[in-house]
């Protein structure tokens, strides 16, 4: 039995890809929920379970969130000094990827329920807590939509616009923006990316020693 259900994990995990072109088929309201409701089941920090989601259907509410997230980019590029044209091109392309997606959903982190320090040093470490949390929740939310059959990428950019994502989805003020997944039905079969072995990526009791 275990070794059943660690051989249907495994080809959860590693079936999933980052799938960026979807099919213009709406997914049902229903199959969204049980992939969000996944994410209650990761670990967090104290039980906190301090991830926060916002589910976006409305191809309206879709289409100004991307264009707001683009034009701030867009500010980004030509500050960094990207030439116009470029700037223009993947400010646009950025648009097309979020607003055609058949669902977004916007995940946030709250302090609310983590704990209190005076210092900086240690509250700083609780928001990334917070965050670790959140990422776990992400995970479960990818390898569930994979296993309805849908794909999902994970980006971060309203990392770089947590008070434009704010404004355009009403969310409160400790409500702290962290990622955007798009979820639908793939229109892509990416290749596996290669992945390091294991023996780069793990060591045994200390740093450096060969498992």
């Amino acid at each position: 039995m275990a070794k059943d259900m660690f051989s249907f994990l495994k080809r959860i995990i590693e079936g999933r890809r980052s799938i960026r072109l979807y099919l213009s088929r709406d997914v049902p309201q229903e199959t969204i929920l049980r992939i969000t409701d996944a994410s209650r089941w990761a670990p967090s920090a104290h039980n906190a379970q301090p991830w926060r989601f916002v589910i976006i259907f409305d191809p309206s509410v879709k289409r100004r969130l991307a264009e707001a997230m683009a034009s701030d980019w867009l500010k980004d590029l030509e500050g960094d000094g990207v030439p116009a044209e470029e700037a223009k091109r993947l400010a646009e392309e950025s648009i097309k990827r979020f607003s055609e997606a058949p669902v977004l959903i916007v995940a946030a982190i709250t302090m609310r329920e983590m704990h209190k320090y005076p210092d900086r040093r240690r509250q700083k470490s609780e928001h990334l807590m917070a965050t670790q949390s959140l990422a776990a929740a992400i995970q479960n939310i990818l390898l569930a939509a994979h296993a309805e059959g849908l794909g999902a990428c994970w980006f971060c950019a309203p990392l770089f616009c947590q008070e434009t994502v704010r404004r355009i989805l009403k969310m409160p003020r400790d409500i702290e923006p962290q990622a955007l997944i798009t979820i639908g039905y793939p229109a892509e079969s990416p290749r596996p990316p290669p992945r390091k072995p294991l023996k780069e990526i793990a060591f045994k009791d200390y740093w450096g020693k060969s498992l």
